[in-house]
């Protein structure tokens, strides 16, 4: 069964990590977010494929779920010294991916082409590809401005108002190669539990395209994020955080399936009222072993859907 996730964030990251272990490398595309994506210290930096990366390739830190383990933190130090911008923390080792893309990337390579030959030096064998090789930007619109993501979430640690978004250069971004080919050869498609608004719909954006079985895992459990602002923001914009939201957030994708912790068994019904099968399980993703057990649910649901 070939599969496409779609992901951005922590959580997505974990599931996509499941996921590679529980299907044959060939079997498996993730299309990262990259409408996170900034310059930052006059480099390239890509939060999301970094944190995909990072985690698949068994480099995560394991407290923060970003950034690289055993970092440290010398040129941050020297940088924040002389009075240079140190709100975005990029560690030693971390800051020799965003050298390496950004010298690519200034070369001429494609950030798919850098994203692949990083992969393999990391020995990633699945398929991760940028969901576009085109600049995207996701703006924040907030009750004190416009903000870039990063501004919002790292720089104001997601303190303004959230009252929309919206995806700057989307209009002539197009999908990465292999992006579209993926998706035609798949069977189905996992909406990882990354936050909505900003890490899955940039994806769909770029894509503008149907995808095959959709089945979304909420990010969101007894109201509450995980990690992350995307309970702050379903509120904020008046909607309940539940996986009912999330649900109807997804219609638009033609969602088949929606994945939801067990804490969150109430809302089934009026998931399946929407016309969108619910699968309740544990989706609480500690361990390895934990988003091992939650990729081998999601399987099994797929296979359960494709056979209805």
């Amino acid at each position: 069964m070939k599969i496409v996730a779609l992901a951005g964030g922590v959580g997505g990251a974990k599931l996509a990590d499941g996921l590679s272990r529980a299907l044959p490398p060939e079997d498996l595309t993730i299309i990262v977010n990259t409408g996170d994506d900034l310059e930052h210290w006059g480099l390239k930096i890509c939060p999301d494929l970094d944190t995909v990366c990072y985690t698949l390739a068994g480099l995560a830190n394991p407290e923060t779920g970003w950034g690289l383990r055993d970092e440290t933190w010398n040129a941050l130090g020297a940088v924040s010294e002389l009075g240079g911008a140190d709100w975005f923390r990029i560690g030693d080792r971390d800051l020799g991916t965003h050298l390496e893309r950004t010298r690519r990337l200034r070369a001429g390579q494609s950030l798919s082409q850098v994203t692949a030959d990083l992969c393999r030096a990391w020995g990633i064998r699945c398929t991760i590809l940028p969901m576009s090789d085109d600049p995207v930007a996701t703006i924040v619109e907030t009750d004190e401005g416009e903000l870039a993501f990063q501004e919002y979430f790292v720089h104001r640690r997601c303190e303004p108002r959230v009252e929309g978004f919206h995806l700057a250069g989307i209009e002539s971004a197009k999908p990465a190669p292999g992006v579209l080919d993926a998706i035609s050869r798949a069977d189905a498609t996992v909406i990882c539990p990354s936050n909505p608004w900003v890490s899955i719909d940039p994806i769909f954006a770029v894509l503008a395209s149907a995808l095959p079985l959709p089945v979304g895992v909420s990010p969101l459990i007894g109201g509450r994020a995980v990690k992350g602002p995307a309970a702050k923001m379903f509120t904020e914009l008046g909607l309940e955080p539940n996986p009912l939201s999330v649900a109807e957030h997804y219609a638009g994708a033609g969602l088949i399936g929606m994945m939801l912790d067990s804490v969150d068994a109430v809302w089934s019904g009026p998931i399946r009222e929407l016309g969108v099968q619910p699968y309740v399980t544990d989706t609480l993703m500690v361990t390895p072993a934990d988003r091992l057990r939650l990729a081998k649910a999601v399987l099994d649901f797929v296979h359960r859907l494709s056979k209805s």
